[in-house]
């Protein structure tokens, strides 16, 4: 059976670690940790570890470049499109939040723009991982390359292990099974609301 070839999309460098841009590669650091398996550089300009069900990808090019180590690893390891799910940070869904999908526009998503262009198709998966909206009239290009606030890096932890388990369900499950059962299952965010 084919493998699948899960990519997480962030920003490399300790100083972006803990953006919100960043909640692809947390994800993806779940999933290797499960795996019991560390990230090596690939020739591809990704870290990858490969595992027997799937090929981990974090790309180690800035956000917006994200298609051209995306399409590298899908000719390396001969992987279409209809074998992939990327996960990424989702400013239209809320802090709390996770949704499958597939196909659709990029939203804005300058990684997911780049990945579309590059492979010429929507047709793949991804795992929004929801971070809401800035307040205010803060610039949303800002807002993503800051850190998760206090009260939501109290939830952090959950929300990352969740997105794992939805990586995983759309592997093992397709994704109307893991629509029904993830869509209906937001995390209620304690403290105020924003």
């Amino acid at each position: 059976m084919d493998r699948w070839l899960i990519v997480g999309l962030g920003n490399p460098g300790p100083e972006y670690a803990g953006n919100r841009h960043n909640a692809g590669f947390m994800a993806l650091d779940e999933l290797a940790a499960r795996a019991g398996g560390r990230f090596k550089a690939h020739k591809s300009r990704a870290e990858v570890l490969e595992t027997r069900a799937a090929v981990l990808a974090k790309p180690l090019t800035y956000m917006n470049l994200s298609g051209g180590p995306v399409k590298a690893l899908a000719d390396f390891y001969k992987l279409g499109p209809e074998r992939l799910i990327v996960v990424h940070d989702e400013l239209d869904v809320p802090y709390g939040a996770l949704r499958a999908k597939f196909a659709g526009g990029d939203n804005g998503h300058n990684g997911l723009k780049s990945i579309t262009k590059v492979l010429g198709t929507r047709d793949y998966l991804r795992v929004r991982f929801g971070i809401g909206r800035p307040p205010g009239r803060m610039d949303p290009a800002a807002f993503v390359l800051k850190d998760f606030g206090t009260a939501e890096r109290k939830d952090l932890p959950f929300l990352v292990d969740r997105a794992a388990d939805v990586v995983e369900s759309l592997m093992e499950r397709g994704l109307e099974a893991t629509q029904n059962e993830y869509h209906r299952a937001d995390l209620k965010i304690s403290g105020p609301p924003r």
